[in-house]
């Protein structure tokens, strides 16, 4: 009997330890610390809820609720759980690639309407025009739809074919169109001219799988038109793909230089980037456009060429999002978005604005930048780490990569009192505008680019807005004709020519772009953009610098 009870003693411990749901192998631990425990009152409360709600909750829906419940208490926006079309939409961004028609599209008056075709797709081939608007797809009237639906519906496999009809202005009838999909790649350069003899102007608006090659290309071209100084602008860019940051900064730094350093719990996410090829424009002075829209991939550039004094950075302060995201497929197509590692400039700085801090509030610097400490020389009042770039200069870290001279882009009172005035009919200002623009461009073909926005166009334009049911005063409407006049001009300019026209007219008066042009016309080489900077700051009375400016703000608030 006793040899009997202990070849049984073992088992039954064994069988306990399975029953109780692994407590003997935690046992000792509080219940609240015990796993297996904590998975079982979840399980509980799961069932309670799918059994006896007062509302029929399907048990599938209360899994996904859970998923984001869970990843939203971690207080980190950018960690994500995505369904298979979330993901999708992600791999079109980052890809740049996707099967469609190539338009770009927009809701007026409840209507599908094309706002461009791009260059070299199937719709810029078939004749489709800024302005048509697309009533009918495969005999679906389109009345209604969404942009996420219009784009499900036009988006579809290589070599497939749409059938869609347009209404045109000038047009009595629909004009039907029958187009080929065709595969996509969305440019990261979206606009690359000329500003003068001298000075060229890139505007880089993602961070895409070919970005680097598409900016390098277009340098190469402007390059080859005299090109002698680059206004690079990523004032709109909200970043990308991480490799692509990097390849970006890589052509303006020589080999070896360090871009951005990740920092991780896991080992392999822990890295330095280096540039690998050397510096492909070093006798090019560069001044780099950002703004509060400027995030992640550009603030690598933006940061990394900041610290290594290889450009001017000139604007308002970026978005401060310092984080890097790792995709994990799950079952199902599932995609778990999650933020895996922290990105630091080569001078040591964080730029993580802290969620939830305001646009002009700047946030301190994460606790995992303490092992910095001998890289910075002081603090601002506010708590802010003022780091040193190659040569010296002052830099700050916490809160966005701070432009080296603050041109703040604004409206003036009078304009700003006439967007005020239409605030509540916004989005009926801005079909009225795209509307006018659209057959203003129709009824004269005789335009030239660089056209004036006349009395005569502004009258017409206020007739129409009254029409519409824009209620203005006329006294604050001409109050107000300078930002009016350079909508116009966009728009119309759009649809008579192009994008890349619209976008000049709508540049011309743009306090960054003209303050960068004064720097590049005076400058032979990269290291004279900085010096001349500070001159033509101090003479417009513009904010010298991040620190500069807080340290003086720090001064005046010290005051009695």
């Amino acid at each position: 009997m006793k040899v009997k009870r202990s070849i049984l003693a073992p088992v039954l411990v064994a069988v306990v330890g399975l029953a109780s749901g692994g407590w003997l192998l935690q046992k000792g631990v509080n219940p609240e610390q015990n796993v297996y425990f904590q998975a079982r009152l979840f399980d509980q409360v799961l069932h309670n809820v799918a059994d006896r709600f007062v509302e029929k909750v399907n048990p599938a829906d209360l899994y996904r609720m859970a998923i984001d419940g869970m990843l939203q208490q971690l207080g980190d926006p950018h960690t994500v759980f995505m369904t298979p079309k979330e993901y999708e939409d992600l791999r079109v961004q980052t890809q740049g690639e996707y099967g469609g028609l190539g338009i770009e599209i927009a809701i007026r008056d409840g209507w599908i309407t094309v706002l461009s075709p791009l260059p070299g797709t199937p719709a810029e081939r078939q004749g489709l025009q800024a302005g048509d608007r697309i009533v009918d797809v495969d005999g679906q009237s389109t009345r209604g739809w969404s942009d996420d639906k219009a784009v499900a519906e036009l988006r579809g496999p290589k070599g497939s074919t749409v059938h869609i009809k347009v209404a045109r202005v000038g047009a009595d009838q629909l004009i039907p169109f029958s187009i080929v999909r065709a595969e996509i790649h969305v440019a990261a350069v979206t606009n690359a001219y000329m500003l003068d003899r001298h000075v060229g102007y890139v505007e880089l608006t993602q961070f895409s799988e070919t970005s680097a090659s598409d900016l390098r290309a277009a340098i190469d071209t402007l390059r080859k038109q005299g090109m002698t100084g680059l206004v690079l602008d990523m004032r709109r860019n909200p970043g990308g793909l991480l490799d692509q940051g990097i390849g970006v900064a890589d052509l303006f730094l020589p080999r070896g230089d360090l871009v951005s350093e990740t920092r991780s719990r896991l080992p392999d996410q822990t890295q330095s980037f280096k540039a690998t090829n050397p510096d492909l424009y070093p006798d090019l002075p560069v001044v780099v456009l950002v703004g509060q829209r400027s995030a992640s991939a550009t603030e690598i550039v933006s940061g990394a060429l900041q610290d290594h004094d290889r450009a001017l950075l000139v604007g308002e302060t970026t978005f401060g999002k310092g984080s890097v995201q790792t995709l994990y497929q799950l079952p199902g197509n599932y995609v778990l978005k999650m933020t895996t590692a922290r990105w630091y400039t080569p001078s040591g700085r964080s730029i993580q604005k802290p969620y939830g801090i305001g646009r002009d509030t700047t946030g301190t610097m994460d606790a995992d930048t303490a092992g910095t400490d001998s890289v910075f020389s002081d603090t601002t009042a506010r708590g802010q780490r003022i780091f040193h770039t190659d040569s010296g200069r002052d830099v700050l870290g916490g809160g966005g990569i701070t432009p080296d001279v603050v041109v703040m882009d604004t409206l003036t009172s009078d304009e700003q009192d006439f967007v005020r005035a239409v605030q509540a009919h916004w989005a009926l200002f801005n079909n009225t505008l795209y509307g006018f623009a659209i057959k203003y461009a129709h009824d004269h073909p005789q335009l030239k680019q660089g056209f004036p926005v006349t009395p005569r166009i502004l009258n017409m334009f206020y007739d129409t807005l009254t029409q519409a049911g824009v209620k203005v005063a006329r006294a604050r409407f001409d109050e107000a004709t300078s930002f009016i006049g350079r909508r116009l001009a966009q728009e119309i300019s759009t649809a008579r020519f192009d994008r890349e026209e619209g976008w000049k007219r709508l540049l011309a008066d743009d306090p960054d772009l003209l303050f960068a042009e004064d720097v590049l016309h005076q400058s032979s080489k990269p290291a004279d953009v900085f010096p001349l900077a500070t001159r033509l700051a101090q003479r417009q009375g513009l904010q010298l610098g991040a620190v500069a400016a807080i340290q003086a703000a720090d001064s005046s608030a010290s005051k009695p």
